[in-house]
């Protein structure tokens, strides 16, 4: 497993790396959540509950057979991914992530700054603030928030392909493929991971030539 201090090393690599391009891929669009109203704070045996789903859904995700499993499976990691345990902070990030979809990052950004005051070792409330950053023009901010979220949880599947795109677009080819790659070891056919590692593999045979 990649620790915290080797994503603190990529993400200051791409933070001194040269401004994005026009053309590179923006990172992947984050899965609209639906707010839910607010009631008591969930006990922590859901949490558990949702821990040993997590697990599961990884396993099979290690395992699936194709690049539509795979899919689906990121989409249901994603899913529990934003249950936090209270719901009050489930709350805001929905309202941030309905936000970002209506392109008010800076709205987003006031939700997603209070959630991460309040739930600080919520890998999800980061990386979702590291959109919100990345939308508002802030890639500085969105690359810390995401060595942030990815110190929290190395696992977190969007973080990393964000954290690749961010360093294909600042020309850090070479270190964008190791974070694709440590992506496709979690999830081999998660659609995302699997043709941003070609793109960049291609590119980086075209310069060898």
């Amino acid at each position: 497993m990649i620790g915290r201090f080797i994503f603190v090393g990529l993400c200051a690599l791409a933070l001194a790396a040269p401004a994005l391009g026009e053309e590179t891929p923006a990172p992947p669009a984050p899965e609209a959540a639906a707010p839910e109203a607010p009631t008591a704070d969930a006990p922590q045996a859901s949490t558990a509950i949702d821990d040993a789903s997590l697990e599961a859904l990884y396993a099979r995700l290690a395992k699936a057979k194709d690049s539509d499993e795979a899919d689906g499976l990121v989409a249901r990691i994603d899913r529990l991914d934003r249950r936090s345990g209270s719901d009050t902070d489930d709350l805001l990030l929905a309202r941030a992530a309905a936000a970002l979809e209506g392109e008010k990052s800076d709205v987003a950004l006031q939700l997603l700054d209070a959630v991460v005051a309040l739930n600080p070792g919520w890998a999800e409330a980061w990386s979702l603030r590291s959109d919100a950053h990345f939308g508002a023009g802030q890639t500085n901010a969105a690359m810390i928030d995401l060595g942030r979220a990815l110190a929290d949880d190395p696992r977190h599947l969007r973080a990393l392909a964000n954290l690749g795109a961010m360093m294909e677009n600042a020309g850090r080819r070479e270190d964008a493929l190791k974070v694709y790659e440590r992506g496709l070891e979690i999830a081999p056919l998660w659609t995302p991971l699997r043709e941003a590692a070609e793109r960049v593999r291609a590119a980086l045979a075209g310069q060898a030539l």
